[in-house]
């Protein structure tokens, strides 16, 4: 770990146990056989290679906009022996989205811990975190939502059918979350909304599904 690359918090750790849980069953998550996921926001590879070293077969395709997270993700790779089933790429996506579809598209699962904070609460950060985390990891925009509106957005054509998106949120969150992609994504469920360890909602679990206009029958 070296700044700027952003910290994962102990709720992280619970998001890698939610998505190795659900994997590893593979409930209602797709009908791979050989699994795949993509991680949004990698930082030190955290995530990623904590779900490469749970899943022995899985393939894992992890982005960042800072070259300093993906050098980082990469050095631990090797670090842990996980390198040849990670493929590490500085990526943005807000602008780059078709390059992120022709590398990995369609995967079983999308992971992310997007930057979520509202940006008025970056002005009440703790010292330690405002002077050497990398702002652009924790700054989600006016109502926090910002990269997390183009992930849902990604969705639906990056997933595998039934793939699932699992993301790391702000307590206040999930109800926007639900709201939004009630109104804007006719192939998402929202699933559920799962708690953290002190019992506030952090987690939001959606699945892809055909929208109701691709069941329509055919009545040419």
């Amino acid at each position: 770990m070296r700044p700027p690359v952003f910290i994962p918090r102990p709720e992280t750790e619970e998001l890698v146990e939610l998505v190795l849980s659900d994997l590893k069953t593979g409930t209602e998550v797709g009908a791979d056989t050989q699994q795949t996921c993509l991680e949004v926001g990698c930082g030190s590879g955290a995530v990623s290679l904590s779900l490469l070293k749970g899943l022995p077969q899985l393939q894992v395709f992890a982005v960042d906009q800072s070259q300093d997270a993906v050098d980082l993700t990469a050095e631990n790779a090797v670090r842990l022996g996980l390198q040849d089933r990670l493929q590490v790429h500085r990526l943005d996506v807000m602008t780059a989205r078709e390059t992120l579809l022709s590398l990995c598209s369609p995967v079983t699962a999308l992971v992310s811990n997007p930057p979520y904070l509202f940006s008025e609460d970056m002005k009440s950060l703790e010292p330690e975190i405002s002077r050497f985390e990398d702002h652009m990891a924790l700054d989600g925009g006016e109502d926090g939502l910002n990269i997390i509106k183009n992930i849902l957005s990604l969705a639906p054509q990056i997933l595998s059918n039934h793939g699932r998106v699992y993301l790391e949120v702000e307590p206040r969150h999930p109800a926007m979350i639900q709201h939004w992609v009630e109104a804007n994504e006719d192939e998402l469920r929202y699933v559920e909304t799962r708690h953290d360890i002190t019992g506030r909602p952090r987690y939001c679990i959606l699945q892809k599904e055909k929208s109701n206009k691709d069941l329509q029958p055919n009545m040419d």
